[in-house]
């Protein structure tokens, strides 16, 4: 083998190639940014700090991850961008030196029962086809394994219309393994029929429970009294058999009531029409509860909650057939699949291998394939999107992630600074937006965008190194070394909830008693069984500590950019209501979803024009100029201001405006103290809630069930999205509902949070079937000087003890 070798000693002149190293950004204006211009080192780790609020999100994924996708999707044909969402270009000048973005954000996964781990990591189609190739008895191809894939069988004449026409005689047959009885999802739902009515009266005393339907109407309640099928007058517990088949099941029916035409069907299909069919998160309190109330889910009989038939679940390999696989910890089904020794299938079992792996290197290991993607919290989401990308060999891409530690217990934080310093030595960018200190700490490069939130954030205060940042005199400089100290007292209990008995997941028969009148944490590693203990034994206990439980979990906020802060905490009502009563006009005029909308453009400010495969173009709507509102509305006026100006301002200006003179009410001045008290002071009412933060929508969420009346709060993780200043300011909004009688229960991984905890309850020892057993319960004070568990050690080294 030959090898060239040089002969000149001068070193080579850069390559114009070399000097392309930068990302540069110029005049961004996206959301809140105020013309921020910066550049970003390429193969380095940039964090992106600042309070939530400030911008960071709008920098790093609106306007840099948002045009490098625009881009790339600029360049397949026309023919495939029609099939494509239409991106439109950011509000920016300049953005130059991009390369291909790869986006890991805070989105949790679908929610659809069909969607599970395995399904959205690719790990359940390699299995499908590791079963269909060595599976014993051979049931068929890959989709006869699929939970998704329904048996189909048709026979039939068909046309083939080319040359000359004949109908030809076809046999099409697909083998699925649905289970056909619960179709799939591990679950079939029964309706409790005692919550819909009271069998002891008639239809004509109101034996009707269900929301919304009165006595005297007659699309719902004088629908069934009056269609001709039942007694109006007979006690629902005396019909005949035929009555009560065509009460619950009748099919749909023309009939006529009182003159109208109207269709009659049995009230359990009109139930699941008119309210199973809905997304329950987008319902209305009473509504969801009773939808909760009325519908039960069991585990289904016929596969026993595995999804699959049959079929699919007596092919095995090795005594192992795919729902014991899909049932088993990631890392116990890693072990196995390297036990399998089969030359003929190795390349799909090396690509399997390493999925696998890269599970339980991430610290996902505990969960297992079957596990639903709904279920999963916002941390691991964010982690089983990161698999697929853990083992790439691409280089010199730009991976975007949003705040990576979130749901990661201290003693797992270094485990991902581990994965994204590997993702950078391969020689790729990693921009991550973050609070915690410790990933802070590994950077490169640091932005720290503000100094404020809302319209007071949106420039760069400051970018450089970790140690420039701590000597900035930024909030996030001033803040980056705080430490919250032990209490040097701690409340005492005034009673406990009781849990007895929790098999929930992976617990032990847990037993365990939560103190009432204090703040107790709950902590533990990812998948030590924290959620399962809170989540699934308290909101159940109706009466706790006399008045009920009110559990704030991570679910997402769902809204359109019609939805905003006043809509959603339900502000609007009192405003509109005050604005009539001072105009002597109706509340649905100051609506811009109702009668007070614009009617150029139906109340959305903007007027959209769809150009197929290019950008939409959204112009401000010139009869309102962004405004909303019909103009005729804008003549009312309360306190001196038109609702599109009272829509236009801070909460804090609302408090304000709202707390006393001529536009006093004290019904919207309670839900703007309770925004205040979140830290959302800076908000503007009409803001869409499309442009909040995750920060912001989860505190929205916070200060809209603070509302509710309850004696004990469940919050899971509230650090999540927070500043490392704002988390003082929680943790005085923490002792306020502590010190007005609430007991507060919190899932948390923060050491500020457990340091100023009064209890805690630390689950573990590791994560999945290591899991599910209390480790600790005590003080922070006991739990540091201690040191029994990971958490003990990590706490001790927070608080310097």
């Amino acid at each position: 083998m030959s090898k060239v070798t040089r002969s000149d000693t001068q070193s080579p002149a850069p390559h114009d190639a070399d000097s392309h190293d930068l990302i540069r950004v110029h005049g961004a204006r996206e959301n809140n940014l105020k013309d921020v211009s910066i550049e970003i080192p390429k193969r380095r780790l940039t964090v992106f700090t600042g309070v939530s609020g400030s911008g960071k999100s709008s920098l790093v994924f609106d306007t840099i991850a948002a045009e490098s996708q625009r881009l790339i999707n600029e360049t397949y044909s026309s023919f495939v961008q029609g099939f494509m969402p239409n991106l439109a270009r950011p509000e920016v000048d300049v953005l130059d030196g991009l390369t291909t973005v790869i986006s890991v954000d805070q989105q949790r996964m679908g929610a659809d029962p069909r969607s599970t781990v395995g399904t959205a990591t690719d790990a359940n189609a390699m299995l499908r086809i590791l079963f269909s190739r060595l599976g014993k008895p051979h049931i068929g191809p890959p989709s006869a394994y699929s939970f998704n894939t329904a048996s189909v069988r048709a026979t039939g004449a068909i046309t083939v219309e080319k040359g000359n026409k004949k109908a030809v005689r076809a046999t099409y047959e697909r083998t699925g393994g649905m289970c056909t009885h619960c179709e799939g999802r591990g679950k079939v739902s029964d309706i409790d029929l005692t919550q819909l009515y009271d069998d002891s009266k008639s239809l004509a005393e109101g034996a009707f429970t269900i929301p919304g339907w009165k006595s005297d109407s007659q699309w719902t309640v004088g629908l069934y009294a009056q269609s001709g099928f039942l007694d109006p007058n007979k006690p629902i517990r005396r019909f005949t058999k035929q009555e009560m088949q065509d009460f619950l099941y009748g099919e749909p029916t023309k009939v006529k009531v009182n003159g109208i035409n109207l269709t009659y069907e049995g009230l359990i299909p009109k139930i699941q029409k008119s309210f199973l069919s809905k997304d329950k998160e987008a319902m209305q309190p009473h509504i969801r509860a009773f939808v909760e109330r009325a519908v039960t889910f069991t585990t289904c009989p016929e596969c026993d909650g595995t999804r699959l038939s049959e079929g699919a679940r007596t092919s095995k390999i090795k005594k192992i057939s795919i729902a014991d696989a899909c049932a088993m910890e990631i890392r116990d089904l890693a072990e196995w699949v390297r036990g399998l020794e089969e030359p003929t299938v190795a390349p799909l079992l090396t690509a399997l291998q390493q999925t696998l792996d890269s599970f339980v290197e991430i610290g996902l290991g505990y969960l297992a394939l079957e596990r639903p993607a709904g279920t999963l919290s916002g941390g691991e989401a964010q982690r089983v999107k990161m698999i697929r990308h853990l083992g790439s060999a691409l280089t010199d891409i730009t991976y975007v992630f949003d705040e990576p530690t979130i749901g990661l217990h201290p003693h797992d934080i270094q485990r991902m600074n581990d994965l994204l310093l590997r993702l950078r030595d391969k020689g790729n960018t990693v921009l991550v937006v973050e609070h915690k200190p410790e990933t802070i700490a590994i950077a490169d490069h640091v932005v720290d965008l503000g100094p404020g939130a809302g319209t007071t954030g949106g420039t760069v205060c400051f970018e450089g190194t970790v140690e420039g940042l701590r000597a900035s005199g930024t909030t996030t400089g001033r803040h980056y070394d705080d430490r919250s100290s032990l209490k040097e007292t701690v409340r005492k209990s005034t009673g406990a909830l009781e849990i007895r008995g929790a098999t929930a997941n992976n617990l032990r028969d847990v037993d365990v008693d939560i103190p009432l009148g204090v703040l107790t944490v709950i902590t533990g590693v990812a998948g030590s069984g924290k959620s399962s203990l809170v989540h699934g034994s308290l909101p159940h206990r109706s009466g706790a500590a006399g008045e009920g439980v009110v559990s704030i979990d991570q679910s997402p906020i769902r809204g359109s950019r019609r939805s905003n802060p006043a809509t959603y905490t339900g502000l609007l009502d009192p405003i509109r209501k005050a604005f009539a009563k001072a105009n002597g006009v109706k509340p649905a005029l100051f609506s811009a979803n109702s009668e007070g909308a614009c009617p150029t453009c139906n109340g959305a400010g903007v007027i959209y024009t769809d150009l197929a495969i290019m950008q939409g173009v959204a112009t401000t709507c010139e009869d309102c100029e962004g405004k909303r509102f019909d103009a005729s509305v804008l003549e009312y006026h309360l306190g001196g201001r038109d609702i599109s100006e009272v829509l236009a301002m801070s909460v804090t200006e609302a408090e304000e405006f709202f707390g006393s003179g001529e536009a006093h009410t004290p019904a919207a001045h309670k839900i703007l103290d309770r925004l205040a008290d979140v830290g959302l002071g800076y908000l503007s009412l009409g803001q869409p809630l499309t442009t909040l933060s995750g920060g912001e929508r989860q505190r929205l969420k916070l200060a809209t069930h603070m509302s509710e009346k309850g004696g004990v709060y469940v919050l899971d993780e509230p650090t999540t999205g927070l500043h490392l200043a704002d988390v003082e300011h929680l943790l005085g909004l923490l002792d306020r509902l502590v010190d007005s009688g609430k007991s507060v229960v919190v899932i948390e991984h923060h050491q500020a949070v457990m340091a100023h905890a009064d209890w805690i309850i630390d689950l573990g020892p590791g994560a999945g079937h290591d899991g599910g057993l209390i480790v600790f319960e005590g003080t922070p004070a006991d739990l540091v000087a201690t040191r029994p568990t990971l958490t003990g050690e990590h706490l001790a080294a927070y608080v310097g003890a």
